[in-house]
């Protein structure tokens, strides 16, 4: 259980560290060793992707405001979730408010709730989940917390019902790369990973993908 204060002194140190680092993708890894929690399921985050606004084109902010991407364009410390392949993602949106920065929680390990993770997986699989595999990837990860499309938005900061605590243990080797399946600035290095976990998801290059 958390210590009286320290997860708002994790909050803090967080909302802090993300908005004054001058190259806003490089906030990424303070987020890995973080903790998100839904419900009854707690997951260690192990593996992030950072996307800018206006300068990556890879990004759904690229060519400006929408309804779909409204909440990337609000303050930090929000979530912002959209629907891909038929899968929910997850982003932790890191302001300053009206400059579209977020990261993509792409891997998790399930601390707390594992039998509740595992049903919820098991919705999709007839075999059984294993631990590793309970919030690999970004479509697992929402599923394995219960994150629906009513998230979006939420505040992850104060109060909301999807909470990020700070990290109990950060990792003991930084994984750094370019990021999963995107097919236009496709090297830039803003895939993050805690090298020593196994719930790390695996590398994929999209077939078409061009480098800036």
């Amino acid at each position: 259980m958390d210590r009286p204060g320290q997860h708002r002194r994790g909050v803090r140190q967080w909302r802090g560290g993300a908005r004054s680092v001058p190259s806003r993708p490089r906030g990424g890894p303070l987020l890995l060793g973080c903790r998100l929690r839904l419900g009854g399921v707690t997951v260690r985050l192990v593996e992030v992707e950072a996307y800018e606004g206006a300068d990556d084109p890879a990004s759904h902010a690229y060519r400006g405001p929408t309804r779909r991407n409204a909440v990337m364009f609000g303050p930090g410390g929000h979530l912002y979730v959209y629907a891909l392949h038929g899968s929910l993602c997850c982003n932790v949106v890191c302001g300053p408010e009206g400059v579209a920065t977020a990261v993509l929680l792409r891997a998790g390990e399930v601390e707390e709730g594992h039998d509740l993770a595992r049903a919820r997986r098991a919705e999709r699989r007839a075999a059984p989940v294993a631990d590793r595999d309970l919030a690999r990837g970004p479509g697992n990860l929402c599923r394995a917390l219960g994150i629906t499309a009513a998230d979006n938005g939420t505040d992850l900061l104060e109060g909301g019902s999807v909470r990020l605590l700070p990290a109990l243990r950060r990792p003991a080797t930084l994984g750094i790369g370019p990021r999963v399946n995107v097919s236009t600035a496709a090297d830039r290095p803003w895939r993050f990973w805690d090298a020593t976990s196994t719930a790390v998801s695996p590398f994929k290059r999209h077939p078409k993908a061009l480098a800036d």
